[in-house]
């Protein structure tokens, strides 16, 4: 009958506007948790069939979800490992109970925004309970051979404090201008002493003595343009010097650039490189002098000598001190010594609908079927945005919106109310008319 079906209708409007006075009750609540993502409610019409041309009220149904995709503000804060994303991507987390009990395949949730600090184990983790998932980094710093379509190669970001630790140095680079005029029949012919620090296995330091000596020509011959380098590892009694013949192209347009280098013992030096090959005290070390007729490297111009540019990898003993996450999602472990080394990679979790996650508490969320399968990009590449640190999200529910909306369905419930007392009088009349 109709009259019943206006009951049931009315009965259809109480329920669904009692879940959007949940929904906009959790917002209120929420309005200031960071990472909350405001609930939503939408309300469907449901048509019932035409029952010979009199009208059957269908009522109304309601679906619930969180707006997702939706970013907040925002806000500096004064801790480097308060993150958040500035894109539609999240952070890969997982509870800190499954690290502590050490399961091997962690689960994986995400957030958009949280508060790391490391608790007693050196884990990044929230208050909540949520810790840190990473791409752990080589000795070099480099993350490389991970999987982008699974959360497989992920491990808790796990950082030691007051730890101490060196790095062996394996590459340097020199960029030094010889004196051309020292290569003049007039010239002293005093070679030119240059010490280079390196860092040995232990952190220790170590020194490379090399020797620039320039070869005269004959009298009132031109300029050789050539120089002997020598190499000894000063700290090692039983290294031998390794030597090198320099020869400086002269031309036009590529003058004071190295044009040949020969080396004793042969083959030390590599010109589809640039590169020195040595063995000092910690192991081989890779010495960059530059390529043929390139400007980077040695050079020899002018009359003034001048080591310009000289760098190497590697450190003395560091504790470190501080932990940074940079927009590229590296977590940066930074020394007293001044090292800094990158310690782990932050991916950036993708799927093709956010709004199809599963919420959780904690702000945190998982996949399911709505929301598509996962990519993990690069921070700062892609379109999952770049991650912050000092920085938090605030929450997407704006109280005032959220008022207005308890209004609109505090009267939408007085309205399905009185029809509900209205079929209730209806229905009371129908029974006195057997009286």
């Amino acid at each position: 009958m109709t009259i019943s079906s206006s009951l049931n209708a009315g009965v259809s409007g109480l329920s669904v506007n009692a879940s959007r006075l949940a929904t906009i009750s959790d917002n209120i609540a929420n309005s200031s948790t960071y990472g909350y993502k405001r609930a939503t409610s939408d309300f469907h019409s449901l048509v019932s069939g035409d029952n010979q041309g009199a009208y059957s009220a269908g009522g109304v149904r309601v679906t619930t979800g969180r707006a997702v995709s939706q970013n907040g503000s925002l806000i500096t804060t004064n801790n480097a490992t308060d993150l958040a994303v500035t894109g539609r991507g999240m952070l890969p987390v997982t509870p800190i109970s499954a690290v502590e009990n050490g399961a091997t395949n962690l689960p994986m949730q995400m957030v958009t925004t949280g508060s790391f600090r490391p608790d007693q184990n050196g884990v990044l983790r929230t208050e909540s309970g949520l810790a840190l998932l990473g791409w752990p980094a080589d000795k070099d710093g480099l993350v490389t051979n991970v999987m982008r379509d699974t959360a497989s190669g992920l491990v808790p970001v796990r950082v030691e404090m007051n730890k101490f630790e060196g790095n062996a140095t394996t590459k340097m680079s020199l960029g030094v201008n010889l004196p051309a005029s020292a290569t003049e029949d007039a010239a002293s012919g005093d070679p030119y002493p240059l010490q280079l620090e390196y860092y040995g296995n232990l952190g220790e330091s170590q020194a490379l003595d090399i020797e620039f000596t320039p070869v005269l020509p004959a009298a009132g011959d031109m300029p050789t343009n050539q120089w002997t380098m020598s190499i000894v590892d000063k700290f090692d009694p039983t290294a031998t010097a390794s030597t090198f013949t320099l020869t400086f192209d002269d031309g036009p347009g590529t003058g004071g650039t190295l044009a040949n280098v020969t080396s004793t013992p042969a083959g030390l030096y590599d010109e589809t490189t640039g590169f020195i090959s040595l063995n000092v005290l910690s192991g081989p070390l890779e010495l960059e002098i530059g390529k043929y007729n390139d400007t980077a490297g040695l050079s020899q111009l002018g009359d003034t000598y001048a080591p310009v540019a000289i760098s190497k990898n590697g450190s003395p003993v560091g504790n470190m001190t501080s932990v940074e996450v940079d927009p590229n999602g590296r977590v940066v472990g930074v020394y007293d010594s001044g090292l800094t080394k990158t310690l782990y990679q932050l991916p950036v979790v993708d799927v093709a609908n956010p709004d199809g996650l599963t919420a959780l508490s904690n702000q945190a969320y998982t996949f399911s079927a709505e929301s598509g399968s996962l990519y993990l990009w690069d921070a700062g590449t892609g379109p999952a945005g770049e991650i912050l640190g000092y920085s938090r999200e605030e929450s997407t529910a704006d109280v005032a919106g959220e008022l207005t909306s308890l209004i609109k369905t505090q009267r939408a419930y007085s309205s399905n109310a009185k029809v509900i007392q209205t079929v209730d009088e209806m229905l009371q009349e129908t029974t006195n008319i057997k009286r």
